[in-house]
């Protein structure tokens, strides 16, 4: 198969893709983090959170190097770039959560439909893994992807049920009503990044297939 012939060509483009694979391993554990500093409050874990974006970005900046350093064939790097720095736009949003986490309490009435989100935003980035692992064994990976569309589609819901609560909210002066916005855009808006890293992906397996 031509795809293994891509994926045999030599180390540089197993390193690029074990680098890959680091990389979203530390994006699903950002996620968890966070759903766990969220669960308990806890803004130690919120600090993690930009720790995991700022090892993150060290990583992107070495695949970035690599493929164009010869890894993989002209015509798929730029897809496989794409899909590296919407990772990074993943981490962004994420450490822009935990940032507004630490400037404002959540309140009471939205807090568990905001966990509940933080639960499915890592989800999604699991089967995200799992279909990296599956890249590298010719598979299908339209399932894993329509997995991350239901996802994304529940949270886009539960978006507006939040944004409908909110507005409930008594709040002290206008900026913790704005970062409280923005802690719910943020942490919705996940998803619909997820889902293009997703679709991404898709494209690579395409292009390394055909």
């Amino acid at each position: 198969m031509f795809f293994k012939k891509i994926l045999s060509l030599g180390k540089p483009e197993n390193r690029v893709l074990e680098m890959i694979r680091e990389h979203v391993d530390i994006l699903c554990n950002a996620c968890w983090l966070f759903k766990t500093a969220l669960e308990k409050r806890d803004t130690d874990l919120f600090r993690s959170v930009a720790d995991r974006e700022r090892e993150g970005d060290r990583i992107r900046r070495s695949i970035i190097e690599a493929i164009y350093e010869g890894a993989f064939l002209p015509y798929i790097r730029p897809d496989l770039c794409k899909f590296v720095e919407t990772l990074d736009q993943i981490f962004d949003k994420l450490q822009d959560a935990a940032f507004d986490g630490l400037e404002v309490d959540i309140p009471e009435s939205i807090e568990t439909e905001s966990i509940r989100v933080t639960h499915m935003n890592a989800r999604m980035c699991e089967i995200l893994k799992i279909m990296l692992v599956r890249l590298s064994k010719e598979d299908d990976l339209r399932e894993k992807a329509l997995a991350i569309r239901i996802y994304e589609k529940k949270i886009d819901d539960m978006k507006f049920s939040l944004l409908r609560d909110m507005r409930r909210i008594p709040v002290e002066d206008f900026w913790q009503g704005r970062i409280l916005a923005e802690f719910i855009e943020n942490l919705t808006g996940i998803s619909n990044t997820i889902e293009d890293a997703s679709d991404l992906l898709q494209i690579v397996n395409l292009s390394l297939r055909s």
